[in-house]
């Protein structure tokens, strides 16, 4: 049996540059609060969703314009049995140009339907991509959301 990680896509009007660029500003589209840098190679930036979630994230692969990859290396998820169960995943974006449009490709490598949090933090991830980041993208300017 294959396993499924969650991926959601995104079709938008504007560059692949612009995408890229707004995909590595979390802190404007990733409802929360953010610290620390996601700007290249290396950097490390904590996301902290009030007392719901944290997780740590690093900057493993950055192709400019192209493809940008967070290595979760620590996680806390309270309302989980297990609380670290996002520590290791990866979270995904790969743009690609598709008809004179760009397309986001976003995938959190590592949720599958076998975790808790899936239909929790699929159905967060969906919002965030196609309401926040896409806001930012088109708008200049994210949506900050109420999530559950």
């Amino acid at each position: 049996m294959k396993t499924h990680n969650f991926t959601t896509t995104l079709l938008v009007g504007q560059s692949p540059k612009e995408v890229f660029n707004a995909v590595n500003k979390p802190q404007n589209w990733w409802s929360g609060e953010i610290e620390g840098s996601s700007a290249k190679l290396n950097d490390e930036f904590t996301y902290r969703y009030k007392e719901i979630h944290f997780s740590k994230q690093r900057v493993v692969e950055m192709i400019p314009n192209q493809k940008v990859v967070w290595l979760v290396t620590d996680s806390r998820i309270n309302y989980t049995e297990d609380i670290n169960e996002w520590t290791g995943t990866k979270i995904s974006f790969e743009i690609t140009e598709k008809d004179s449009k760009t397309e986001l490709r976003f995938s959190h490598i590592g949720l599958v339907p076998e975790i808790e949090c899936f239909d929790s933090c699929s159905s967060t991830w969906t919002q965030l991509v196609h309401q926040s980041l896409a806001s930012l993208i088109t708008s200049g300017e994210g949506r900050q959301l109420v999530l559950a």
